[in-house]
């Protein structure tokens, strides 16, 4: 998809999640006419599994992460695409060598908080579109009332500094998009990711009027776990 397509797209998150049951997935995506569908992996030994953290790595019933790409490229209509999101590191040319076996590389774009896994997946595989996790971090600190205030002061300096960071990163050729915390989003981050050639994608939003923040601002993609999302908004293509 091209970083000049005006249009918002939507990425569902959580569709395939830790323990889920793959004989339900076409429930799951009926009438959801989802542009993208985020799947995130991490490594059990030698094994890819699909979980969000560490924790989801001891579920009874895991989900291989070569079991749900299947399922999901028979599901979806080809147009979609994936998003898959690195939640650990050490593991890159493991999911390259998958993607490339199923024939999905063309189709997905790979994701990660971690600089050196984008320099690992990029060395092997140029054709491969990438994206920075922005900002670095592997808890919700604004959903914790202790650890709220110290959160909206990294915010505070996040927004000053992420545009040229984000900026240098796709001209340097680290990545070809920004996946960011829509707490760091700001006009001037959309401004640098746009002049730099780069799309911008915000996580992870469930709230109709963040939506049409976002959306107003001219980012490129929203992750949500609401399939209404978008039709509460009146933000569905006509």
């Amino acid at each position: 998809m091209s970083a000049a397509d005006p249009r918002c797209r939507r990425v569902g998150h959580s569709i395939i999640t830790a323990g889920a049951d793959l004989e339900q997935l076409p429930a799951r995506l009926e009438g959801a006419a989802w542009d993208m569908v985020e799947l995130d992996v991490l490594a059990r030994g030698r094994e890819l599994i699909v979980a969000h953290s560490v924790h989801e790595l001891d579920h009874p019933r895991p989900v291989r992460f070569t079991d749900a790409l299947v399922a999901l490229r028979e599901l979806l209509p080809a147009q979609v695409e994936l998003n898959v999101d690195l939640k650990g590191t050490g593991y890159e040319r493991a999911v390259l060598d998958t993607l490339r076996s199923l024939d999905l590389v063309p189709r997905t774009l790979v994701s990660t908080m971690e600089a050196e896994s984008l320099r690992v997946l990029r060395a092997h595989a140029p054709e491969l579109r990438l994206g920075l996790s922005v900002p670095r971090a592997r808890r919700d600190y604004l959903g914790n009332p202790l650890t709220r205030p110290i959160a909206y002061v990294m915010l505070a300096y996040l927004r000053r500094v992420l545009p040229r960071q984000a900026a240098r990163a796709l001209r340097e050729g680290l990545a070809d998009a920004i996946m960011a915390h829509w707490g760091v989003v700001t006009p001037a981050l959309v401004r640098a990711v746009r002049d730099a050639g780069g799309e911008l994608y915000v996580w992870t939003v469930d709230d109709t009027q963040r939506l049409l923040t976002l959306h107003a601002l001219g980012v490129s993609a929203v992750i949500t776990n609401d399939r209404d999302l978008f039709a509460r908004a009146g933000l569905l293509p006509t």
